[in-house]
């Protein structure tokens, strides 16, 4: 039961099969993503970190909706809402690709899981994919059915996170590629299991259908990780700005498209594939205005307004920051001028020096 006072329980928030136990390890706080509960921090964002990049956490990332797409025509639906050329996955194969509309904008960063091959997963960043979902099959006529399936994602991240799973479900989860899946047994159930997840540290995620496993399924990963400082955990911002890891509704939103944000390496301009959003895209090609970047300032910035500026001028906006143990640096990323961007590497904002790098890597 929710006890987070910051919180108030309704049936707008959803909880999760793990939330008792997100709660008895002292949870101090949440989001609400996808209309459920996703905790934020257990001790600081600081010390969450410096465990995340050390040892191995489980973390409760429910809220990472499956979208089910089944059906003739399951493929072709999926294939419209993607530029990414999906011909090839194969089964149990999870792909990176933006899902954008008929003018270019992005409407979500999701994997897309194949799951079967009529049978699709697409599991969500933050934003109601499944009634644009149904309502591109009602329009196209296309015999599919669209709905969101009962499965609770929990993630296994870390360094250490590989010789848990292996304690857990068996040394085959060595044999699992990045993006790649396998049906794994525990407790006489079988479940996909995937080397992914939203950090840059190593591990997989465990696609669970059966809620009546939950607290066995975490209580597992507890009692076989006590000599590996295994603790509870969640998405970290400190670690995914190092990373390189975009975040739905806080670095884009509907109103960007994947060449503003460096995702034009994960869509297929070229492709003879039926996508609703290629012909807009093709003509967006090199002409956009703006462009992510990371900003690395030699000292903390303070920017409530979220406006990234340059001696005074106004040439951005800050999407994220954080104080970056790796690169001992305070580490932005902001939304700049393309053509302000042209002709500079560096910036100063309020006396503090900073260069101008990209993002360092996403998937």
């Amino acid at each position: 039961m929710l006890t987070n006072k910051l919180l108030t329980a309704t049936r707008r928030v959803r909880e999760t099969p793990f939330t008792p136990r997100v709660e008895a390890a002292g949870v101090k706080g949440y989001s609400v993503y996808n209309h459920m509960l996703l905790p934020t921090v257990f001790d600081t964002p600081e010390r969450d970190y410096e465990h995340l990049v050390s040892h191995v956490q489980v973390w409760d990332v429910s809220c990472q909706r499956q979208i089910e797409l089944i059906g003739p025509d399951a493929t072709k639906l999926v294939q419209l809402m993607t530029p990414r050329d999906l011909r090839k996955t194969k089964l149990l194969q999870g792909k990176y690709a933006p899902l954008c509309d008929e003018n270019g904008t992005i409407l979500n960063d999701p994997i897309i899981i194949k799951l079967e091959s009529d049978r699709w997963w697409i599991s969500l960043a933050d934003s109601d994919i499944k009634l644009w979902a149904k309502g591109l099959a009602f329009g196209q006529g296309l015999k599919t059915q669209v709905f969101e399936a009962d499965v609770w994602p929990l993630a296994v991240q870390g360094p250490k996170a590989e010789a848990l799973m292996g304690r857990v479900f068996g040394a085959q989860v060595q044999a699992i590629r990045f993006f790649h899946g396998k049906m794994l047994r525990f407790m006489d159930k079988d479940m996909l299991v995937m080397r992914s997840g939203w950090s840059k540290q190593g591990g997989f995620e465990i696609y669970l259908d059966d809620v009546s496993l939950a607290e066995p399924l975490w209580d597992a990963l507890f009692e076989h990780g006590k000599d590996l400082t295994v603790r509870a955990g969640c998405p970290n911002l400190i670690e995914r700005l190092e990373s390189g890891l975009l975040s739905y509704g806080g670095d884009m939103d509907d109103r960007h498209n994947p060449f503003e944000v460096g995702l034009d390496r994960y869509i297929n301009l070229e492709a003879d594939i039926d996508s609703i959003s290629l012909p807009a895209l093709r003509q967006l090609a090199g002409r956009h205005q703006r462009q992510l970047v990371a900003v690395m300032f030699d000292k903390t910035v303070e920017a409530p307004d979220f406006l990234l500026r340059d001696k005074g001028e106004v040439v951005g906006n800050l999407t994220a920051a954080a104080w970056s143990p790796r690169f001992s640096q305070h580490l932005t990323y902001a939304m700049v001028n393309r053509e302000w961007l042209d002709q500079h590497t560096e910036i100063e904002m309020d006396g503090v020096r900073g260069k101008i790098l990209p993002i360092p890597g996403s998937y």
